[in-house]
């Protein structure tokens, strides 16, 4: 069900409009306000697309389709790990950017920008809420509790993605925990990536919504 606070975000792709999923609208004050969302339900949907496209194409119904539809999921499952921290990268880039602006010394802005981008653990890191935290934290912000407060869902996709970049890291390093076996073999299935990739864009959405507010508190001037 929809709530009354919320919008359906979709995107139009070769004459198909696409439901990407709710959530709450904001107020545009006359700008694009999905402009930094924008990335995440086109091109990067799209790439996730594609792998959807890939396991309705592989037919049969034996155990060899099987094992292909699971080297599938699994390449689904890190490529959705993949979009997520691209996204939030270049997020954190925007907010680090912005905060930054109105400094007129271009060595003071120079020194403060790489001061907020160094050692940023998304940069080499998964995107696992530790990480996430800790470097939009650094923008000057406690960032996880104000994205729990944007949406009622919000802790519980939280959690959908820490399971997300466990079987992230276990398809990574050929390393599973025996809880992700079914027989002999990992077993991964469509529809729990595609509940990971729903949890991504409740999250992305609010990362979005959740930044631009506090960059508009501590700047006096909307960012996107």
């Amino acid at each position: 069900m929809v709530g009354k606070n919320e919008t359906p975000l979709t995107w139009v792709r070769h004459g198909a409009r696409i439901l990407q999923g709710y959530g709450r609208g904001y107020s545009g004050e006359g700008k694009d306000a999905f402009a930094r969302f924008t990335n995440w339900l086109t091109w990067r949907a799209a790439a996730l697309d594609e792998i959807e496209h890939a396991h309705r194409s592989v037919g049969g119904t034996g155990p060899g389709r099987r094992f292909l539809t699971q080297q599938i999921n699994q390449a689904y499952a890190i490529l959705l790990s993949s979009q997520l921290q691209g996204f939030c990268r270049d997020l954190h880039m925007e907010g680090a950017d912005h905060l930054v602006a109105t400094v007129v010394s271009p060595v003071l802005l120079g020194a403060y920008r790489d001061n907020l981008l160094f050692g940023r653990k998304l940069d080499t890191g998964n995107p696992n809420p530790g990480n996430i935290g800790s470097d939009f934290n650094r923008l000057g912000l406690l960032f996880w509790p104000a994205v729990d407060a944007d949406h009622p869902r919000n802790p519980q996709r939280r959690r959908v993605l820490e399971t997300l970049n466990r079987w992230r890291n276990a398809i990574a390093h050929n390393a599973f925990a025996p809880d992700m076996y079914k027989g002999s073999r990992p077993s991964l299935h469509l529809a729990e990536v595609q509940d990971w990739r729903r949890a991504c864009d409740g999250l992305a959405r609010s990362f979005d919504h959740v930044l631009r507010a506090h960059l508009l508190s501590a700047t006096g001037t909307t960012p996107w």
